[in-house]
């Protein structure tokens, strides 16, 4: 009996075996989840990505504005800042004044040089006063000519007196007025770059002024849009500062050259922007027609 018994046992491990195996093969595999098989059958279907629709009658477009004019300002003379009339953000007007220097000196020597000039147009009305008596005696022979001729002489020469007066009154009153640095344009101050009582030479940049108004914005365009944009065509621009509105402007330049690395070219366009909301290095973005 006792070896009996592990036959047995033995003999029955044997025969379940092959049932085990025969069940794990033939049962079926468990379904995927609902989100797992979706994501499986998007995989198996789906072999390219969407293309994106495209406008053909709008061209959009990312630009930047730029000031037509950038100005750095330098005094004509050397000299000491005395007088400040504007600081940096401050809208500005074409001659209107910016800064002065220290003209004191100067203003004393023009004002002994117009009393030069006073005086050499006295010795001049008395100069001509003479030679006309002088013309009148010279013409009856009651003088010798060479009286004459000395009367002429102190004439001209107080003329030449009285110009080079006048000459040197008009330096002086130039320098004067160069004393006081004026924008050249209306503007924007982008940079001051001095203060009172700091010391300029005539090659030193107190001053940098961009031009604001009207404002240029710049902007690329695809190769396959050069015939249908064109000078004078209308263009429209966002800004974020002023999401909802709608900023008009024109078309004033189509680059002639093609961007060999981009297969795109250059639009100029001009907007007026009187209010000055509009800032030169602001982002924009554009849309115009393709026509």
């Amino acid at each position: 009996m006792k070896r009996v018994l592990p036959i047995l046992l033995l003999t029955l491990a044997c025969a379940r075996k092959p049932a085990a195996v025969s069940t794990t093969t033939t049962a079926e595999a468990p379904q995927l989840p609902a989100d797992v098989a979706t994501i499986a059958t998007a995989t198996t279907t789906t072999t390219q990505a969407p293309v994106a629709e495209v406008n053909r009658d709008t061209i959009m477009a990312t630009g930047e504005f730029v000031a037509p004019t950038r100005s750095e300002l330098a005094v004509k003379t050397p000299g000491r800042v005395a007088r400040m009339f504007v600081e940096e953000g401050s809208r500005v007007s074409k001659g209107q004044p910016l800064l002065e220097l220290e003209s004191d000196y100067l203003r004393i020597n023009l004002q002994r040089a117009e009393a030069d000039v006073a005086r050499a147009k006295a010795a001049e009305a008395d100069a001509a006063r003479d030679l006309e008596r002088k013309k009148d005696l010279i013409a009856k022979d009651s003088i010798p000519r060479a009286t004459f001729d000395r009367s002429q002489a102190n004439y001209d020469q107080a003329i030449a007196a009285r110009q080079s007066t006048q000459a040197q009154a008009a330096l002086l009153r130039q320098q004067v007025s160069d004393a006081t640095l004026r924008s050249p344009i209306n503007g924007v101050i982008a940079e001051k770059r001095t203060d009172l009582g700091q010391r300029l030479s005539d090659n030193t940049v107190a001053l940098v002024i961009v031009q604001t108004s009207p404002l240029k914005l710049r902007f690329r365009v695809p190769e396959r849009y050069l015939a249908v944009v064109n000078k004078g065509d209308a263009v429209k621009a966002i800004v974020d500062p002023y999401p909802n509105q709608v900023f008009e402007g024109r078309v004033t330049t189509v680059g002639g050259v093609i961007d060999p690395a981009t297969r795109s070219l250059v639009v100029e366009t001009e907007f007026a922007n009187r209010d000055g909301r509009l800032k030169p290095g602001l982002f924009a973005r554009v849309e115009m027609a393709a026509r």
